[in-house]
């Protein structure tokens, strides 16, 4: 008899459990069905717009790096001399990454701290720092980087902006998750002996979220280095200008865009791999070696 009251609840609990199941593929279901209506239309729509026609273009897709690589190949012995040619423009790329992400760094911080309930300022004024950080991610740095050159005129200083702009929202969202984890025993402490809300932060916060500001900073730098490149295509400056101009000469220049394209290319993957490695030595405590293993 006392086993029934408990089959009839396991049997009611099942049934729950199948209704919802059933429920969540019939959501799934129609969204992959809207999706894939939006898909059609928006490909139609586009083809209608576009000068050409997609199944007349895609098998000439390839024409163009196979222009370049064969142009490479052909004049192999300038590359050396291209290499440095455009050496000086990489490093300007990378001060461009460099410069927008410690401005990031150093401002998504601090508002991250007076985003973070226990440790903001202004504890009323939490969801308008919020808010400022979400904008703030959202426009796309191309976006920030037209409006700039439009203003200011082209040139590296522009792109900095928009890319620290960008990065300040990025990093101020994730620094803010990080925050929330940080124990309040030491803030409380300091606030004891009267530390004002700067020196709490200071020895009471940063010490314990460190390692994870410097692997998200890291991570962020790698991504700031391919925005530069491409904001270089609107006269942002930096190798992707540099990249623009020997593409739109065409034929005869390829092998200057496949220099520059080595260059970009060698300078994120060894970029990519030491953060890589400082990251997994922060987090996780692995070495080099097994960092890229």
């Amino acid at each position: 008899m006392s086993e029934h009251p408990k089959m009839a609840a396991v049997k009611h609990l099942h049934d729950s459990y199948m209704v919802m199941v059933q429920r969540k593929r019939m959501y799934g279901a129609i969204l992959l069905l809207i999706f894939i209506a939006l898909m059609v239309s928006g490909f139609s729509v586009a083809e209608d717009r576009n000068a050409g026609s997609f199944w007349d273009g895609i098998g000439r897709v390839f024409d163009f790096p196979a222009g370049v690589v064969a142009e490479a190949i052909e004049k192999s012995a300038e590359l050396p001399t291209h290499l440095m040619t455009y050496f000086p423009a990489l490093l300007e790329t990378l001060n461009i990454a460099a410069a927008a992400t410690l401005i990031g760094v150093i401002l998504g911080s601090l508002v991250s701290m007076l985003a973070t309930r226990g440790l903001a300022k202004w504890p009323h004024l939490i969801p308008l720092f919020r808010r400022v950080l979400d904008i703030m991610r959202a426009v796309p740095e191309i976006v920030i980087a037209l409006i700039l050159i439009f203003v200011m005129g082209g040139g590296p200083v522009p792109a900095m902006i928009a890319i620290a702009f960008h990065t300040t929202g990025a990093l101020g969202k994730m620094f803010s998750e990080v925050n929330e984890n940080a124990s309040l025993e030491p803030i409380q402490g300091l606030a004891s002996v009267g530390a004002n809300w700067t020196q709490r932060m200071a020895l009471g916060v940063i010490p314990q979220v460190a390692p994870n500001y410097l692997s998200y900073s890291l991570m962020r730098f790698e991504i700031n280095i391919r925005a530069s490149a491409i904001l270089g295509f609107v006269g942002a400056g930096g190798i992707g200008y540099e990249l623009k101009n020997a593409m739109s000469w065409g034929q005869g220049r390829y092998d200057q865009a496949a220099a520059i394209f080595l260059l970009l290319f060698l300078s994120i993957v060894l970029f990519d791999q030491l953060s890589s490695i400082y990251r997994n030595r922060l987090t996780h405590g692995r070495t080099g070696s097994e960092a890229i293993l």
